[in-house]
């Protein structure tokens, strides 16, 4: 069975050694700019050393007690609107700088929002360095006598660095002396005065307990995170003079002679350690040519003009200091020729983009896009912290996004405790800056919970310390020390006087001669005694080399061996080498596949959320009809349901109402037929009808035996009763003899609560156009009632209609004619149409019975 892929193992814990378990947290530092004038308003106050605290300016939102909020965040150190940059430097800068040269890495940031002195801080000002010049002043001053020929130290594209020989860098020196570039830094150069007062800085520092038996190369670069690319600052492109290299809204000008610069890629190499592949980095060997590089990188920096800062930063800059350090050989006069001995550290000094709000920028079009991949960069950064924070406070083991970002992806190393972490939060304290400074110390309360691994100390090479010094006192001069024959000669007994003085002197020669006959004697013992001496020394020396000729044998032996290992392990390093050409070569491939493939996926993705929106409307849209067409079908059915109920009522109340009226008919028809025949009535005349109008006679009841109907009088009702009368503005003033009048009524056009407090009933004129094209009158009736809540209510009781017709438009209907009598003469009662000419009059439901009333004119005799 095949094993399954794993993925690329992390970097092996061996590499940290022994002290992996010992960790720092992260050193947060607060720095406080003075107000740009004055009377501004302050919300942030310096408690002590270690606190400060923000104060809600007047104007913003106050807490539940109704009281000003204030906050307390405490930092590792506080410094104040008095600090000047030396004290600065001494607290925060220093002590990774001298870790730097004791083989550890620093990583130092500066964060705030727009205009709180972040490049203040870290550049500097005129007459006032910042961090940066100071950190390199207290370096050189440190290896300043100690620092390697230019080109001993070379550096590739592997992250790490070569050793050339003196010849070869000698060489290399002389080539490039020949071909001089003006954007090479040289000591011999005047420095800029553009830059001069940055770098004058007063105070001499130097770091304690330098190697001196290492030599030692600086190299800088200088990168920038634009809109997450990254950028060489230090990269030289052919530009056209003339024409400038970006036009105002910072893209590039369309020139043939110009190239745009190319964003770098991020690499991880033999120690899984990041870096930007591809990045120019320069050796410098003094503060000048460091300064004059950082310099000309700073001219390339993107800055723009907002509403809160001219010079506002728009991209995150990383000048990375970086020292090589290799030991001297045995005899302290070149530099050991063996990479494995190379020791390498680096400083990083971040100066991050502002913070910023964009409704307080005024910010639009690119300086917009701008501010968000700014916010977005340190949005991720801050998400770094808070998991990082959360695993090691709850054991967690939560995947941090450093990939998220090219920022957090860069510096992940530092986090994972390749060295020392060091953040300076800059704040302003004008009130405007509130709600950002707020956010700002929230993100440093996060962070100084952070613990990072503390790094490890450089691994001793081995060799006898003191060998450079040494190596110069052995070439001093020889005469300095006593000779070994003045030595003997002051060890012999001195010699009597040798002057004579007399003829007859004879103890001066006696006395000369037994003393050198004592010298002569100690000469003797001296000679047996050397040579003796000389004998067991020319033992010991024979010894020593038959001990050493056995020595070189064995390792000679040895160093056949190890030679062979070495070819054998040459061979392989040769085909690993170029195994590992080819496999970068196929990286590089599907790196660039993997950038198309990713453009690809992203285009696809937007395509698919915006197809996915759209989906989503036209889903939401049809909802919305759906919902709507749902309602309007759910209304007109309840409408034309209430309409057919209200017209088939109608119509079964008609056609009661016709039937009945024809039963009746049908009743007064049988009882004409057969009562018996009458005289006939006199007609009146015409002159007798308009004089005097009759009162309508009314009919016989076509029912015999019917008691007469008492009809009851709804005045005696309502006669202590007093009404609202409703006339509503529209009502229109009808012609007609019959007029509503009700007596004791209070009149109003519109209800209201007063009139209806002082009645008990309510009546309410309505007018509307019936099918005929007449005016129909109706007047509703109701009870007036009083409610719980001390209001009224009306409850409908009754309808009656005033209806005006027209006796033209009415239908004739069919007569028929009754048989002449015998007698010749026409009878009235057998007139179908004169005796059925009755209007019956009567509410539905009621129990009162019908009530009869002749409408008929009667009708004229025929001459």
């Amino acid at each position: 069975m095949k094993p399954a892929r794993t993925k690329t193992p992390r970097k092996p814990p061996v590499k940290k050694g022994s002290q992996t378990s010992l960790k720092d947290p992260v050193g947060v530092y607060c720095r406080v700019r003075p107000l740009s004038l004055p009377e501004q308003e302050c919300c942030i106050e310096v408690i002590n050393n270690t606190t400060v605290q923000l104060h809600t300016p007047e104007g913003y939102r106050l807490n539940r007690n109704g009281d000003y909020k204030e906050t307390q965040y405490s930092f590792k150190q506080v410094f104040g609107t008095h600090t000047t940059q030396k004290e600065l430097f001494d607290v925060v800068a220093n002590p990774l700088v001298d870790d730097l040269i004791h083989g550890k890495n620093g990583l130092l940031f500066t964060y705030g929002v727009t205009g709180s002195g972040k490049t203040h801080t870290m550049t500097g000002s005129p007459g006032e360095g910042g961090l940066l010049p100071r950190c390199l002043d207290m370096l050189f001053n440190s290896i300043g006598s100690f620092q390697a020929k230019r080109y001993v130290f070379k550096s590739n594209d592997r992250n790490s660095m070569d050793i050339q020989c003196e010849v070869d860098a000698l060489l290399e020196r002389q080539k490039r002396e020949a071909t001089p570039n003006p954007k090479t830094p040289s000591s011999k150069r005047q420095v800029d005065p553009e830059f001069a007062d940055m770098i004058n800085v007063q105070e001499f520092c130097k770091a304690e307990e330098v190697d001196e038996d290492s030599v030692y190369g600086v190299f800088v670069s200088y990168i920038e995170i634009y809109n997450n690319y990254i950028y060489d600052l230090l990269e030289e492109m052919p530009f056209d003079p003339i024409k400038p290299k970006w036009n105002s809204c910072s893209t590039p000008m369309r020139n043939t002679d110009f190239v745009p610069p190319q964003s770098k890629l991020l690499r991880e190499d033999k120690n899984h350690n990041m870096y930007v592949a591809g990045c120019t980095e320069v050796e410098v060997k003094s503060t000048e040519e460091a300064f004059e590089v950082f310099w000309r990188g700073q001219k390339k920096r993107r800055i723009a003009n907002t509403h809160l800062n001219h010079e506002s930063s728009r991209s995150h800059s990383v000048f990375n200091i970086k020292l090589v350090q290799a030991p001297l050989d045995a005899d302290g006069d070149n530099v050991l020729q063996e990479k494995e001995q190379i020791t390498i550290s680096q400083l990083s000094l971040v100066d991050l983009a502002g913070s910023e709000r964009t409704n307080r920028t005024k910010a639009e079009g690119n300086r917009l896009r701008e501010a968000g991949n700014i916010n977005q960069s340190l949005m991720t950064l801050r998400t770094c912290m808070e998991v990082l924070r959360e695993n090691q406070t709850y054991g967690t083991n939560r995947m941090v996004p450093y990939r998220d970002s090219k920022l957090t992806h860069l510096f992940k190393n530092y986090f994972d405790g390749e060295g020392k972490v060091r953040l300076i939060v800059c704040v302003n304290p004008k009130a405007e800056d509130y709600e950002e400074s707020l956010q700002v110390m929230r993100f440093a309360e996060v962070t100084q919970e952070v613990e990072v691994a503390r790094p490890t100390d450089k691994a001793i090479c081995g060799l006898t310390p003191g060998r450079r010094y040494r190596n110069q006192a052995r070439a001093g001069p020889v005469g300095d020390e006593p000779l070994v024959s003045e030595v003997v000669l002051q060890s012999f007994p001195p010699l009597p006087s040798c002057e004579l003085l007399d003829v007859n002197d004879e103890q001066t020669l006696p006395r000369l001669i037994e003393a050198l006959e004592r010298r002569h004697h100690l000469r003797q013992m001296m000679i047996d005694e050397f040579n003796k001496q000389s004998i067991n020394f020319k033992a010991l020396l024979q010894e020593f080399d038959n001990a050493v000729l056995n020595k070189e044998n064995y390792i000679q032996g040895k160093l056949n061996e190890k030679e062979k290992v070495i070819s054998g392990q040459k061979l392989e390093i040769e085909r690993l080498e170029k195994k590992n050409k080819t496999l970068e070569y196929k990286v590089e491939i599907l790196e660039k596949t993997t950038t198309i493939y990713e453009e690809d996926k992203r285009n696809l993705q937007q395509e698919l959320e915006t197809q996915n929106q759209k989906l989503q409307r036209q889903f939401s849209d049809k909802r919305r009809l759906e919902a709507r067409l749902q309602g309007m079908v759910t209304e007109t059915t309840m409408k034309w349901e209430k309409e057919c109920e209200r017209r088939v009522a109608a119509k079964q109340l008609e056609m009661q109402n016709k039937l009945w009226v024809k039963d009746e008919k049908l009743k007064q028809l049988k009882a004409i037929v057969t009562e018996p025949k009458a005289e006939k009535p006199e007609r009146p005349s015409r002159e007798r009808d308009r004089e005097k109008v009759t009162q309508r006679s009314v009919s016989p009841s076509p029912v015999p035996n019917v008691p007469p109907i008492r009809l009851r009088h709804r005045r005696s009702r309502s006669a202590g009763d007093r009404w609202v009368d409703h006339k509503p503005a529209t009502n229109l003033q009808t012609e007609t003899v019959m007029q509503p009048h009700v007596p004791r009524a209070i009149t109003v056009s519109v209800a209201n609560e007063k009139a209806l407090a002082k009645c008990e009933k309510y009546m309410l004129t309505h007018q509307e156009l019936a099918s005929d094209g007449e005016i129909e009158t109706k007047l509703i009736k109701g009870d007036v009632y009083k409610t719980r809540g001390g209001g009224q209510s009306v409850q409908f009781t009754e309808i009656e209609t005033l209806k005006q017709e027209s006796p033209t438009s009415r239908k004739r209907r069919s007569s028929t004619v009754a048989p002449a009598q015998p007698d010749g003469t026409e009878s009235e009662w057998t007139d179908v149409e004169t005796r059925c000419s009755v209007a019956v009059e009567m509410r539905a439901g009621s129990q009162l019975g019908p009530g009869y009333q002749h409408h008929a004119q009667p009708k004229r005799k025929k001459p």
